[in-house]
């Protein structure tokens, strides 16, 4: 699910689920066991593997898993997002392809964000499903007055436009995507760990308190809309939309 290389003490995390490494129970559980498992690198950089950095939610476990997969997929989804988030350590994310939807949110809980190819985006509300109060609060952090048009216009944005935000920091070429992603880490280890991490939290808490004022009204109602008959109706309908189109994004 994560393949986890040492590269000079920067841990580099590189998601893999064939064919674009969509986002599942199974993947979004291991986020944060590789981050448990690499606390003492100096740095991460979060990668993925082949064409695409992620393309999303698997909305097809979503819509064969019914009810009681969304249940459990929501809680790992805030959970891998917010473990990526509050990481003690600087984590730069290399993304490499397509970053849409839940990947565009796990691309922005990184500190640094560079970018080689592909789109990025939150197409949440074109696939009929709203988000969960994490996703937003986190990616509101990331691109501030920039959301609304990302969450309502439900589009794509080339790496030259998400830079153009503050989504994306730098556009870099393919072959020197992860190199330039480790210099980024190396640089962000210039300031002790301890101070490193204070700064993170400091930056980091009025993100916490946006989501502990908004999840008990949001929560339930997110959940139920996911959960939905309709919704559910409402992906198969996308999702056919996606295959007669030839795009592989979710």
């Amino acid at each position: 699910m994560i393949e986890i290389a040492d590269l000079d003490g920067t841990a580099v995390l590189t998601l893999h689920s064939e064919p674009v490494n969509a986002l599942d129970l199974a993947l979004l559980g291991a986020v944060p066991e590789a981050l448990s498992a690499v606390v003492d690198a100096r740095a991460v950089v979060l990668t993925g593997s082949g064409r695409s950095f992620s393309a999303g939610v698997d909305l097809h476990r979503i819509v064969d898993g019914g009810p009681r997969y969304v249940e459990q997929f929501l809680p790992a989804l805030s959970d891998a997002v917010l473990a990526v988030f509050d990481h003690p350590k600087p984590v730069v994310a290399a993304v490499n392809g397509h970053a849409l939807a839940g990947g565009c949110v796990l691309a922005a809980a990184c500190d640094v964000r560079l970018m080689s190819s592909g789109t990025i985006g939150l197409t949440e509300l074109a696939a009929g499903v709203p988000f969960p109060t994490v996703a937003m609060e986190v990616m509101r952090h990331a691109v501030g007055p920039a959301l609304d048009g990302m969450v309502l216009g439900a589009g794509r944005l080339a790496p030259d436009a998400a830079r153009s935000i503050g989504l994306v920091h730098e556009i870099v070429e393919p072959e020197h995507l992860l190199p330039a992603a480790l210099r980024r880490a190396e640089g962000l280890c210039a300031a002790p760990p301890d101070v490193y991490a204070l700064a993170k939290r400091q930056l980091h808490r009025p993100v916490h308190e946006r989501i502990a004022a908004a999840w008990p009204a949001d929560g339930p109602e997110v959940l139920d809309i996911w959960a939905s008959e309709r919704t559910a109706a409402t992906l198969r309908g996308y999702l056919a939309a996606l295959r007669q189109g030839g795009k592989s994004s979710r």
